[in-house]
């Protein structure tokens, strides 16, 4: 397989929660010093941007525990609206969100958003690594529809309601969106159910073109990645997210997590975006 080849590997191990966490990594450039600008220290320690893209049946909110421990820890921090339309609407939207940021940027895709910043980020040249968070990491000319159905086993094809929507032209679209009902089980069973409740309330849906849509671009082919796995995802397979994370060479972590670790293990998915955001230089 191909990918971004690295130049030298290294296993970190240390406990996040009760959790054991094996980190593969590569070569990490040390932080250069800078002054001033969106996304640097006033105090020359620099720090690159990091945009936060969350994925279907979720909003910006879907990142909050996350952000704040990277706000608390001096990170500018964006959450990209990603607007569930199909990918290459979506992409185009975090794409030209991008470009209205100075310095060098950190993007962070969970679920879908992980197929959309790798198509988003492709055509923007200040991004300067990848993160995925229990993620589709597509390559180029991939339909996600038939990636997830390459490793069978995700329980979230018989939890989808879908609901036809008004399309273009006159014509009847569909969204899609999880079963209240099911959403704590297939979605984020160790998370409370009186979070999840509220979760499921507030999903937005996602297109159904977004599983026949073709990739355009992987980023991730000349991009250094991260990629967190959950072991316990039932939404995304973990067997597809880890052959997707050595396909991309991406530095790893496996964490026991549902498919939404940035609430059930938020410090596990803090750690993994603090270590790509170290090796950049502003």
């Amino acid at each position: 397989m191909t990918g971004r080849p690295l130049s030298r590997r290294h296993t970190l191990k240390g406990a996040v929660g009760a959790a054991a966490l094996t980190v593969a990594s590569a070569t990490m450039a040390p932080s250069a010093s800078a002054a001033g600008g969106p996304g640097v220290e006033a105090d020359g320690t620099g720090k690159a941007t990091v945009v936060l893209v969350h994925g279907a049946f979720a909003d910006t909110a879907s990142w909050n525990p996350v952000t704040a421990r990277l706000q608390d820890q001096g990170y500018t921090v964006i959450g990209a609206a990603n607007p569930l339309r199909g990918l290459a609407h979506d992409a185009a939207q975090v794409a030209a969100r991008l470009a209205a940021i100075t310095g060098p940027v950190v993007l962070v895709g969970h679920s879908y958003g992980g197929a959309v910043i790798t198509q988003a980020a492709a055509g923007a040249p200040n991004v300067k690594a990848l993160v995925y968070v229990s993620a589709f990491v597509p390559d180029t000319g991939e339909v996600l529809g038939e990636l997830a159905a390459r490793f069978p086993g995700s329980q979230l094809d018989a939890a989808l309601i879908p609901v036809p929507v008004p399309g273009a032209d006159d014509t009847t679209a569909t969204d899609l969106y999880i079963h209240p009902d099911r959403y704590h089980d297939v979605f984020a069973q160790d998370v409370p159910r009186h979070t999840t409740r509220v979760l499921a309330a507030g999903q937005r849906p996602l297109s159904a073109t977004a599983f026949t849509d073709r990739v355009s671009a992987g980023a991730w082919r000349t991009l250094p990645s991260w990629n967190l796995i959950s072991a316990q995802d039932r939404g995304i397979v973990p067997t597809l997210q880890r052959f997707q994370a050595a396909r991309a060479r991406s530095r790893t972590i496996e964490v026991p997590t549902s498919h939404l670790p940035m609430y059930s293990m938020p410090d596990a998915v803090t750690t993994l975006i603090r270590a790509a955001a170290r090796t950049i230089r502003p």
